[in-house]
């Protein structure tokens, strides 16, 4: 089967970092992102090869500030599109078998809902500058650490890395830390394609 003719799907994709490397390397990679298309909209079909799903983190996420969100934490509303993107998963596991989908979220209380992640990372074990811990979900093969350990971390300026993140050509350091790290991206291409 030529890569071109396997379907990856990546739900909630927002800047498709995550896909990029498929995308690269010939993949029939359709990005699932508001506003253009909508996951609630999806229909399961046969013949997909693999799924992303980055739902929104917003009620999941420990950084939350309770006391200056301007409402309350809504973890069933955050579950909306959790469930919206695991049902178009299923019903595509249904109809054919899949080599891979994975669900990811930064770690938070999507744990309390879905259970104990398949794999947690952090970013700079993949060799990004950047800290923040990730759990994954799904049926995948687990990327190859670059960087083993903790060594990398004394070396991350936090300082600095808020300051570039912010600095990018996003609206908000929210938008930026919410992209998948090239270093992590790059190795699960490499351990599941």
């Amino acid at each position: 089967m030529l890569n071109s003719e396997k379907i990856i799907y990546d739900l909630c994709a927002g800047t498709g970092a995550w896909t990029e490397e498929y995308l690269k390397n010939g993949y029939d990679v359709r990005r699932i992102t508001l506003p253009e298309n909508d996951v609630y909209d999806l229909k399961p079909h046969a013949g997909v090869y693999g799924i992303f799903a980055s739902p929104d983190c917003t009620q999941f996420s420990i950084a939350r500030n309770e006391k200056t969100a301007k409402k309350k934490r809504d973890l069933r509303e955050g579950m909306e599109l959790v469930i919206a993107c695991l049902d178009f998963i299923w019903g595509c596991r249904y109809l054919s078998k899949l080599q891979f989908w994975c669900l990811e979220n930064p770690r938070g209380f999507l744990r309390q809902l879905l259970g104990k992640p398949f794999f947690t990372f952090k970013a700079y074990e993949y060799g990004d500058l950047w800290v923040k811990t990730t759990d994954l979900w799904g049926y995948f093969k687990i990327p190859k650490k670059r960087i083993v350990g903790d060594l990398l971390k004394p070396l991350i300026d936090r300082d600095r890395i808020k300051r570039s993140l912010v600095n990018l050509d996003y609206h908000t350091r929210k938008e930026a830390r919410a992209i998948t790290p090239p270093g992590f991206s790059r190795a699960f291409f490499e351990a599941n394609t």
